[in-house]
């Protein structure tokens, strides 16, 4: 069953976050995963606007999504993440 991860992401050093951004499509499609939105505007429709930077990855099983998570690669790129934003990244099961 696809599965998805959402990050809602503060950024507080857009100089470093861009190393991150530059690590990660490789990892991702390393694990079978793909971006559906990185980045961008956001509309609320309701509730309190969201000022976080949103990220939608699409993987093809929860189990690969963890994989990806958990790989020695993408915990690398949290490591060059770490100092430069802040983030809520979880698993969404598909329908």
């Amino acid at each position: 069953m696809t599965a998805y991860i959402m990050a809602r992401i503060n950024v507080t050093d857009m100089d470093q976050y861009k190393k991150y951004i530059a690590l990660t499509p490789a990892i991702i499609e390393k694990f079978g995963g793909k971006f559906i939105s990185r980045g961008g505007e956001t509309v609320t429709l309701e509730g309190e606007p969201e000022s976080r930077r949103m990220v939608l990855l699409e993987f093809p099983s929860v189990e690969a999504a963890q994989e990806f998570y958990n790989s020695d690669e993408y915990q690398a790129a949290i490591e060059v993440r770490k100092d430069a934003a802040e983030g809520q990244f979880m698993i969404l099961p598909g329908v």
